[in-house]
């Protein structure tokens, strides 16, 4: 697969009190309920295989690779933020893994590398434009799982550290999504037509507009150059779009809730 790039925390601008931040931050929860309830699938597929998840730490290369990245992370940022910060990437990771056991194709564990994420090695390549795209989007969709939780960890107790891994989870899935190279946005993309291509880079200029988060503007500006390749596939495939859209969509809320209290 794509080697990740987790970059340091991005600064968080200082909490609002104004009422207009107040207001948009009960929107984007708003958003987020209704993203939650269209992928409520993920929700059972993490309550009913949630233990499969583990199955990754069983693999001596993988954990101890993984051991590598906390300890960098610990010295740059606090053991807390980086046992969190790389368990978010695993559970990312392990989205990719599941996705491929499922269209029945071998890969390797995952393998961690401090300040470039991790990967993983196929063994064969999925069959279809359509495999392709899912199991790319596989990682960005369990991501954001991850950040979700730790909004979740932070709406109840109020720790700013869950509202930093959140936020600088959202804004690594993001990355993710842009459609070059071998990123899974490069993946995903493989499936949509030139009109689906140019919804997403509307999506993500609104979203930029939105939240202000230059990796949104990034991921329109490569999805308008993608609209003039030619790669796109002869049928349309709705599913990969909606779901492409809706990533887009609720790590940009995740972003947007958390801005002011992503402090640890």
């Amino acid at each position: 697969m794509q080697i990740e790039n987790p970059l340091p925390v991005p600064p968080a601008p200082p909490p609002s009190g104004n009422p207009s931040a107040s207001r948009k931050k009960w929107g984007a929860l708003g958003t987020l309920g209704v993203l939650l309830f269209k992928f409520k699938g993920f929700v059972l597929l993490a309550l009913t295989k949630g233990k499969l998840v583990l199955l990754g730490l069983t693999k001596l290369n993988t954990l101890l690779s993984m051991l590598a990245s906390i300890g960098v992370y610990w010295l740059l940022y606090g053991w807390k933020f980086g046992l969190g910060f790389v368990l978010s990437i695993y559970v990312h990771e392990m989205g990719h893994v599941m996705a491929l056991a499922r269209y029945g194709i071998p890969a390797s564990a995952p393998m961690f590398i401090p300040f470039f994420g991790a990967f993983i090695r196929l063994k064969a390549y999925p069959a279809t434009a359509g495999e392709d795209a899912r199991v790319g989007l596989a990682g960005p969709l369990w991501g954001l799982g991850a950040a979700l939780a730790c909004m979740g960890i932070w709406q109840a107790t109020g720790s700013g550290l869950f509202a930093a891994l959140a936020r600088v989870g959202a804004w690594i899935n993001v990355f993710n999504l842009i459609p070059i190279w071998q990123l899974d946005g490069g993946r995903g993309f493989r499936a949509l037509t030139r009109h689906h291509r140019m919804l997403i880079a509307a999506l993500s200029a609104v979203l930029w507009m939105w939240t202000s988060e230059t990796m949104l503007i990034v991921v329109a500006i490569a999805s308008v150059w993608r609209c003039f390749t030619k790669d796109t596939p002869g049928q349309p495939d709705d599913m990969v779009f909606y779901q492409f859209a809706g990533l887009l969509a609720a790590l940009a809320a995740v972003y947007a809730v958390t801005a002011g209290p992503a402090q640890f």
